[in-house]
């Protein structure tokens, strides 16, 4: 058997986009190159908007996925979203975390369906203290959903909440996104986790 054509979309908001990173890489661009340096065919789409939330992600996925899982031998999708759901805008959180979690929880269940592999990426932290104490109590629950369905997630709030390049680089620019040595730090945190997902669909499905 020869080298797998892996073919994987991200969707979620504008850290999958790569938002302050002067190189435009993102740790998606990031992700792809560790992959073709081990070896694998993979093809990577960045589907990121900015300001997605998981109800945004969710009226958008399915079509754009499937319009791109068409060929190829070894389909994926990476959901990471989480930030803009507990932005509280006029008093009002704009996802309530219920139903943030349902909508994951839906969205993991169509992509089981459609014999997609999946792997869900928690929301990485910001300067805003209160909007921290959201974020971390979201990424729990996003934890548990994944867990229920035995589906790969990395909480990244906690470990890069400790991470020095991280925080620096987010207090210096917009108090939201990092630059490029940030960017670097949420790779390496995914890149093994990811990377052994992406070999294990590769082996599972030849």
């Amino acid at each position: 058997m020869g080298v797998r054509d892996v073919r994987i979309c991200v969707l979620g908001d504008s850290y999958v986009v790569g938002v302050g990173d002067l190189t435009g890489q993102g740790w998606v661009g990031h992700l792809a190159l560790a992959a073709r340096l081990r070896g694998l065919d993979l093809t990577v789409y960045n589907l990121g908007v900015r300001r997605d939330t998981s109800v945004d992600v969710s009226r958008r996925w399915f079509g754009e996925v499937r319009s791109r899982l068409k060929d190829g031998d070894v389909f994926g999708v990476v959901f990471a979203f989480g930030l803009n759901d507990v932005d509280v805008q006029a008093g009002e959180r704009r996802v309530p975390r219920s139903r943030t979690l349902a909508v994951l929880g839906k969205m993991l269940d169509d992509a089981h369906g459609a014999r997609w592999a999946t792997f869900v990426v928690g929301p990485p932290p910001v300067a805003d203290i209160e909007t921290m104490r959201g974020i971390g109590d979201l990424a729990t629950g996003m934890g548990q959903v994944c867990a229920a369905r035995e589906v790969p997630f990395v909480d990244v709030t906690a470990a890069l909440s400790c991470d020095e390049i991280w925080s620096q680089e987010v207090a210096a620019g917009d108090t939201y996104h990092p630059s490029t040595r940030g960017y670097e730090r949420l790779a390496a945190l995914l890149r093994d986790p990811l990377l052994l997902w992406l070999n294990d669909q590769a082996a599972f499905r030849s």
